[in-house]
């Protein structure tokens, strides 16, 4: 077996850095008391509001982001990593880039994900979201090496676009993350099911923080961060309420779930559909 306990901190859209600090401070510890070795903090844990349409938290450079600082301290000083599902940091002609960290039990930054798929849809009328408006979007695929397991690190809307997740697990990801800051109504729609499928077409486990209740400015986040085993069973769900959800997994089921269905070894070449129009012609 090999056992690694870990929880997914369900924390609240917070509009500045000392309130979303001190929520993500507060849930670890009950974490930590509890066993939990890897913590998994939703997108955008480090500070969410909206202007108008456009998802637009705080922004500093990394270097010196105060929600990672704390972070960063409390890992090292607790022994445990944290994959921080993201925070805004500059990036270019005045947009952010929305990125996600994995930081090791010794608080140091062991590698990053920028956000490759930007939220630009329309629910309804009022209902609007453009993301890439904001957001400079991630053009790199991210693969985590840590002692425990290989973490291939997503965010949100990634969870839309499955071939991220084959590219991944066939690179030799175990554990699929997909932290978010997924709105109530898609969640309730479409939350559980992608995840499980993400799960179970990978044979990996899927591990989604996810913030939960109102945003600053309009909007609500659905909660229920899943814990998902690589045959799609949900060991955990947040719920609606802030907190954590945990469980403790055995990294072997990766390896048994793709030997029964090995379809990550099933490929095939094949060509492309042709345009309704140009096969009709």
């Amino acid at each position: 077996m090999r056992p690694l306990t870990v929880a997914c901190l369900q924390t609240r859209p917070m509009p500045d850095f000392s309130s979303a600090t001190k929520e993500a401070l507060e849930l670890a510890r009950r974490a930590v008391s509890q066993g939990a070795q890897l913590l998994c903090l939703p997108e955008y844990c480090g500070g969410l509001k909206t202007q108008g349409s456009a998802f637009a938290p705080p922004a500093e450079p990394q270097e010196t982001h105060p929600f990672l600082d704390a972070i960063r301290a409390f890992a090292r000083e607790n022994r445990v990593w944290f994959l921080v599902g993201s925070v805004a940091v500059p990036g270019s002609d005045g947009k952010v880039i929305n990125r996600g960290f994995l930081i090791d039990d010794e608080g140091a930054l062991r590698g990053h994900y920028d956000k490759i798929h930007m939220f630009d849809i329309q629910l309804s009328e009022t209902e609007i979201y453009r993301e890439s408006a904001k957001v400079e979007a991630g053009d790199r695929a991210c693969l985590h090496t840590t002692p425990f397991a290989r973490i291939g690190h997503t965010i949100c809307y990634d969870l839309r676009f499955p071939q991220l997740y084959r590219d991944l697990a066939q690179a030799g990801a175990e554990i699929l993350a997909a932290p978010a800051a997924f709105t109530k109504k898609t969640g309730e729609a479409h939350w559980h099911v992608l995840n499980r499928a993400r799960a179970i077409e990978n044979g990996s486990f899927v591990i989604s923080a996810c913030a939960t209740g109102t945003v600053e400015g309009g909007g609500e986040c659905y909660g229920h961060s899943l814990i998902v085993d690589p045959w799609g069973k949900v060991l955990a769900d947040g719920g609606e309420q802030p907190g954590i959800a945990i469980a403790t997994i055995d990294l072997d089921e990766v390896a048994a779930a793709r030997g029964k269905i090995s379809s990550l070894g099933h490929d095939r070449a094949y060509r492309p559909a042709a345009p309704l129009s140009a096969a009709a012609e």
